[in-house]
């Protein structure tokens, strides 16, 4: 059992960060919230949600499992207006999902998650990490398109460095400790991502946000944030891209 009314635009933030690494997904649901763990279907890129009860404007579940196609979802969610409240229920005896959205009602079918697996969350201690402004991150990410198909990460006691460098060109974005919301980098790490999926995460993170990033030498990138008043707790993990000798 599961019936919920959420912010249209708590909605929307949400399953754009999950959309961005994957279309299907299952929805954990206690009477406590909502989880999710998921990794994109190349093994790159691996993401893990906690919606709290408190995200919704109403929320009353049982335990269960839930899944939904986003890309009906999006097309839900593209009804709705700034501020709308959108209802949601289970209704598990007919395999549906239904929304409804002021006199609008909208039914779906359930995806079924036999066949999908909970992902375990590597425990990574990683020894880096710096707190910024997600729009920081976009403005470097801006700078670095067309230039070549990775981006460095670069974090050291006093600044961050997000750079990219190409054939012909390359570009830099170096944030000073007194640019960035807390930093704390015992000695300089330095690893290599692909710059598609960084840049899509990034994208896909509502303006606004503070993002800590946590990083080690050719070690996953880890981006921790939070939506809905700090009621949503997202983690993403990038896989790095090796230099070879």
């Amino acid at each position: 059992m599961f019936k919920a009314e959420i912010k249209s635009e708590t909605l929307k933030g949400l399953v754009n960060i999950i959309s961005t690494l994957i279309d299907e997904v299952k929805f954990t649901i206690t009477p406590e919230g909502m989880t999710l763990k998921a990794v994109d279907p190349a093994h790159v890129a691996m993401i893990e949600l906690n919606i709290g009860a408190k995200a919704f404007e109403s929320y009353s579940a049982g335990n269960t499992e839930i899944g939904l196609d986003l890309d009906k979802v999006k097309t839900v969610i593209k009804l709705a207006g700034p501020g709308d409240i959108i209802a949601m229920e289970q209704d598990d005896s007919k395999g549906r999902f239904i929304f409804r959205i002021g006199n609008i009602t909208r039914s779906m079918n359930l995806v079924d998650t036999s066949s999908m697996s909970d992902p375990k969350v590597p425990q990574l201690s990683l020894t880096a990490n710096a707190e910024m402004l997600v729009d920081q991150l976009q403005r470097g990410i801006r700078a670095a398109e067309s230039i070549s198909d990775h981006i460095s990460l670069r974090a050291h006691p006093q600044f961050f460095e997000l750079s990219c460098e190409g054939d012909t060109d390359d570009s830099s974005l170096k944030l000073e400790g007194s640019e960035l919301e807390s930093i704390d980098v015992p000695s300089e790490v330095h690893s290599l991502f692909p710059l598609d999926y960084f840049s899509n995460i990034v994208r896909a993170i509502p303006a606004g946000t503070k993002v800590r990033i946590e990083l080690d030498s050719d070690f996953p990138v880890k981006l921790v944030f939070s939506l809905a008043n700090g009621e949503a707790n997202v983690m993403y993990l990038l896989a790095p891209r090796i230099e070879s000798d």
